[in-house]
């Protein structure tokens, strides 16, 4: 009784505590919740990595890495790109292994230091965690943000950019927060970022687990849906919605076009 009253006293007290979530100060993020991506997002990805006015239809090569190793197979083939280069990307680089030892090599990192773009692909978060968390690839995903380029990631893709990570266990995804793999790579601070969201049935998901960490948003994404993160702010792209979930309220929806403030976490009303 003690510790429920103690646990209970300690929530009270965090949710008094002000809101510390913050995207990238100089990159951006590209948060998507899986399925089909649509034009509108990969459009918002290109231009990020290339410049105000770089899209593919400009013919200019951005230098984009792919991170598929979210995604069950062992190995990766030149096949695995083909989702971008259907996009309109041409200048890719395809970035993949499970060693840990290798992902912290320089050899390994240096397409990641040439880069404006990123893209994760799907699968299952928790690869992504074994693979690079701690690595010298970790510490150049964030060097590209701190020099102004953008990371996209779809579903694992999107799971892994928060700092919370949930579905993380290996044997299976139904288990919201398993304690061997909790952490994510952080790039959007104090979150924790669920996907396919309304398309499987998860719309109450995150409510027990930022009841139970009131220091974390809860950001839950439908398919073919987006948020694009810069600084203290985040815009919705896509046809679908956006959940947000804090300690105490009710969770809401935001659709295309809406803002939210993370360091107030609350939307921001349209002009």
């Amino acid at each position: 009784m003690k510790h429920t009253l103690a646990g209970i006293a300690f929530a009270a007290f965090a949710a008094l505590l002000p809101a510390a979530t913050r995207g990238p100060r100089e990159g951006w993020l590209i948060i998507i919740g899986g399925g089909e991506i649509g034009p509108e997002i990969w459009d918002r990805f290109f231009r990020l990595a290339g410049g105000p006015a770089a899209g593919p239809a400009e013919g200019r090569a951005q230098p984009i890495v792919f991170i598929p190793t979210a995604g069950e197979p062992d190995n990766y083939d030149d096949a695995a790109l083909a989702p971008l280069r259907k996009a309109g990307a041409t200048n890719l680089t395809l970035l993949h292994t499970r060693d840990r030892k290798v992902a912290d090599s320089a050899t390994f990192v240096e397409p990641l230091r040439q880069a404006r773009g990123v893209f994760f692909g799907g699968g299952r978060q928790w690869r992504l965690a074994d693979a690079y968390l701690g690595t010298r690839t970790e510490r150049e995903l964030k060097a590209l943000l701190d020099r102004g380029g953008v990371i996209a990631g779809s579903s694992a893709g999107a799971t892994i950019q928060g700092s919370f990570m949930v579905r993380g266990a290996v044997s299976g995804n139904q288990i919201m927060v398993s304690p061997d793999h909790v952490q994510g790579m952080g790039f959007l601070t104090d979150s924790a970022i669920d996907q396919h969201l309304i398309t499987r049935h998860r719309e109450k998901d995150l409510v027990p687990v930022i009841d139970e960490r009131p220091e974390l948003l809860g950001i839950g994404l439908d398919e073919r849906t987006a948020i694009v993160v810069h600084q203290d702010q985040f815009e919705v792209i896509g046809p679908s919605k956006v959940a947000i979930y804090t300690a105490g309220h009710p969770s809401f929806f935001l659709k295309s076009g809406d803002r939210f403030d993370l360091t107030r976490r609350e939307a921001i009303p349209a002009p």
